[in-house]
């Protein structure tokens, strides 16, 4: 199993909010985490970091080699309600922090069991042998326009109110979780990445920087694409292949 991990400003912003955190928990298991924050002044970076410390730490501290998948799965979603908790606690503290929160995706795969958790628009994909799909659906205000059939899917990209989240950990004292798990079949790579590179990488651009390539070149290779396209948002990938 192979891991590569970066996290970078952009070209616009004066601080970079995103969070990645990537490493082995056994042989052929890892764990990564993408966390990108909101938030007014220096909140959102206080969300994101505050958010991928629990949850890494706690899925890292309770996970088992030997874990059934039911278990993984509340050790996943219990790690990600109590960052939820403790960020939004700390929202409370300080009235410059009032509505801050962080997007979050996780996956931890086990050879070729993949578990994945997320919260907002930070996604996970999966690349294998000449396809690519995304995993995660994203919590935002027009992917919800475009299920209700109000808007196209090429609307999407270029609506208005496109950089509003449904859910974020830490904003409410109460949260919605997506779960997924599955076990590709061949060799397979998992992206997890921030909205900052999302918005710029079609599913082609993604699939030919990374499948079948060094991890560490595809992950500088689609944040260099993703500043060159304008890098107006943070940008942070994470990458897993078997």
């Amino acid at each position: 199993m192979f891991l590569a991990s970066r996290s970078d400003i952009g070209r616009k912003r004066d601080e970079n909010q995103d969070r990645v955190r990537c490493g082995f928990l056994g042989e052929n298991i890892s764990l990564s985490v993408v966390c990108d924050g909101m938030g007014g002044a220096l909140s959102g970076g206080v969300a994101s970091e505050e958010a991928i410390n629990i949850i890494y730490q706690r899925i890292s501290a309770g996970f088992r080699p030997e874990a059934d998948p039911n278990s993984i799965r509340n050790l996943m979603l219990t790690a990600v309600h109590a960052a939820n908790t403790i960020v939004y606690e700390k929202s409370k503290e300080d009235i410059e922090k009032n509505g801050m929160g962080t997007t979050c995706v996780a996956a931890l795969v086990c050879g070729k069991h993949c578990y994945v958790v997320n919260v907002g628009d930070s996604r996970c994909y999966l690349m294998t042998e000449g396809k690519i799909m995304q995993v995660t659906t994203d919590h935002t205000y027009v992917r919800m326009l475009y299920e209700q059939g109000l808007i196209a899917e090429d609307e999407m990209k270029t609506h208005q109110m496109r950089s509003v989240i449904t859910r974020a950990v830490g904003v409410e004292a109460d949260l919605e979780v997506d779960y997924f798990e599955f076990e590709p079949e061949g060799n397979f790579t998992l992206l997890l990445c921030s909205d900052g590179l999302s918005n710029y990488c079609s599913n082609e651009i993604i699939y030919g920087f990374v499948f079948g390539k060094n991890l560490d070149h595809a992950v500088t290779d689609l944040i260099n694409y993703a500043n060159e396209q304008g890098g107006r948002d943070n940008i942070t990938a994470a990458l897993v292949a078997n």
